[in-house]
This record gives structure tokens, sequence and C-alpha cells, in this order.
């Protein structure tokens, strides 16, 4: 009988065993650090992600595809606009900025403020776009002057003639970017000469899909807004030529790239939270977003940067 109990209790000794190596193996085989069987590290979270409409094509592109690597990371990309983006991200509620132009002094001394470190990386270049209707038949190019005309905070152009006398006598429908947004920003600075200063009897909004459907709507309408937006949907808009001394030039991936469409080709950013970025899934997405850059940004419209570029913004989340 003694024997007996003494060999049930070994027996019962070298199941626990077996379990609690059973439970170790699977503790090891789950978690951010862990393997899936593609040899993919698994990861788990949140990143949360605001600004720019100009550059949310890029990120939804960057987030869409990280995501189908990272199933249990939830990435959530909004458009509040580069301003609404730089107000959540100093104040520390958002992981990841998306800009369309440098952050400002007074957005720096927020974010020191409020402890928030960041890094700064520029993603691809932008030509603002200026679009008028597909059915226009009138406009092929404006010049820097006539567009400041249009634009500044004391126009006095209602109607296309106020222009250039041969064109309509019709009522002007404009139609740009509200003002948190960073393309306005850009936009007044490169056009009327200095930031945020435009007249604001137009049709504003921070999503530019918005803007696309009225002026796509509206023989007599003229806007402006993101190259991509103006790519993904040229079938119903007609992009116009900018002059800005040697002659029109109409944006392209061969001028934005070159700079000989001026003054409105711009580069665009990300910046990242500092202490966000100990977080593995949010390193890997900026690491993801790096590597990748080069297609994606081509993808959706806009223009890569040179791979040095991204190289060395892979070398700041080191």
């Amino acid at each position: 009988m003694v024997s007996r109990l003494r060999s049930s209790k070994a027996g019962f000794a070298l199941l626990l065993i077996c379990l609690a190596a059973a439970v170790v193996l699977t503790a090891c085989g789950s978690g951010a650090s862990s393997q899936n069987q593609g040899g993919q590290a698994k990861l788990s979270g949140s990143i949360m992600i605001d600004g720019s409409s100009t550059v949310y094509p890029i990120t939804e592109a960057v987030a869409e595809e990280f995501m189908k690597l990272y199933p249990d990371v939830d990435v959530t990309v909004g458009v509040s606009g580069t301003g609404g983006g730089f107000k959540r991200f100093t104040a520390g509620e958002i992981d990841i900025a998306c800009a369309s132009r440098t952050i400002k002094d007074t957005e720096k001394k927020k974010a020191e403020e409020n402890g928030i470190e960041y890094i700064e990386f520029p993603i691809a270049y932008d030509g603002i776009t200026v679009v008028v209707n597909k059915d226009n038949d009138w406009v092929d190019s404006l010049t820097v002057e006539e567009l400041k005309k249009i634009w500044s905070p004391d126009s006095k152009v209602t109607k296309w003639s106020d222009i250039r006398p041969t064109w309509p006598n019709q009522k002007i429908n404009l139609y740009g970017p509200g003002t948190d947004s960073g393309t306005f920003e850009y936009f007044t600075e490169a056009i009327v000469g200095e930031a945020k200063k435009s007249r604001f009897d137009y049709t504003a909004s921070e999503d530019d899909n918005v803007l696309v459907q009225g002026v796509s709507n509206d023989k007599y309408a003229l806007g402006y807004f993101g190259f991509a937006y103006y790519l993904e949907n040229q079938d119903k808009l007609k992009a116009v030529a900018i002059d800005s001394g040697s002659g029109p030039v109409g944006p392209t991936v061969e001028t934005i790239n070159d700079g000989t469409y001026k003054p409105l080709s711009r580069p665009l950013f990300i910046y990242v939270n500092k202490k966000s970025l100990e977080r593995p899934e949010v390193k890997e997405f900026v690491k993801f977003y790096m590597e990748n850059a080069n297609e994606l940004v081509g993808d959706v419209g806009y223009i890569p940067l040179a791979e040095s570029v991204y190289q060395e913004n892979l070398g700041k989340i080191k």
C-alpha cells in the first residue's frame, strides 16, 4: 500500500511539473514581443493619430497595411487639421500628429509646458493644387498676383470678370480649408504674403472631400487643397497652372519634386511623442511607416522623399 501511494504521489508530482512547463511555454508564446507563425512579432494596443487632412491619406494607407500585419493593434487616424492635431498632441492626448507645416513656437511652448518631448519626421512632398470645375473652359492658369487679388482679406473680387474682363460676368464661388488647416496657413503665407491672412467669405472645411464635392458640383467655383485629392478626382476637376513669374506650371509629380511648381510645393510631416515611442506598438508603427513610405506615399498621390531621408528617420527612432 505504501509503495502504491508513493508511486501515485510521484506520478502526480510529475504531472504538476509537466503542467508548469506547459504554462511557461504558453506564456513565452504571448505578449508584445512574442512571435506568430510567420515569425512576425505579436503586438497589441492602440495608437491615436490626428491632424492634417493632407497627410491623412498617407497615414491611413500606412495604418491599413500595418493592421494587416498586426490585427491586435488598433490605429485610429483623425482629420482635425494640422492646428487641431497639434492642440491634441501638445496636450498629450494623441501619440502622433500629422502636419502639413512645421510646428510653431507657440505649439512648442505648449508641449514643453506639458512635458511633451517629440521627434519630427519629414515624410513626403505635396503641391497645394488650385482647382476649378471640369466644365470651366476659360481658366487654364492664374498668376500669383491674381491669386492674391482673389484671396486677400480686402479682396474686391466677386465675379470672374473681376479677375480678367474677358472671363464670365458670373459670381465666383470659393472653397478652401478651414483656419486650423496647415494647408490654409501655407497657402496664405505663400500667396497673400502673411500666414492666416485671407478673405473669409468662402466655403471652408477641414475635410478636403467636402471641398472636392463643392467645386465639382459648381461650374463657377474655385478652390484649393492637397495634390492627392486632385489626383483622386481629376475626372471631375481641372487643375490650374500657377505662374510665379516664369510662365504657367501645373502641379505634377515631376514639377512638385523638382520645385518648379512654386510657390505651392511643400514638405509634409508626422510628429511622434517620445514617451509613446517607448511602447512597442508605436515604435513598430513608426518604423513600418518609414520603411514603407517610399511606396505608399506614391500610391496615394504624393511625392516620396529621397530614400536617405527615410533612413535618417529610422536612425531617429533608434
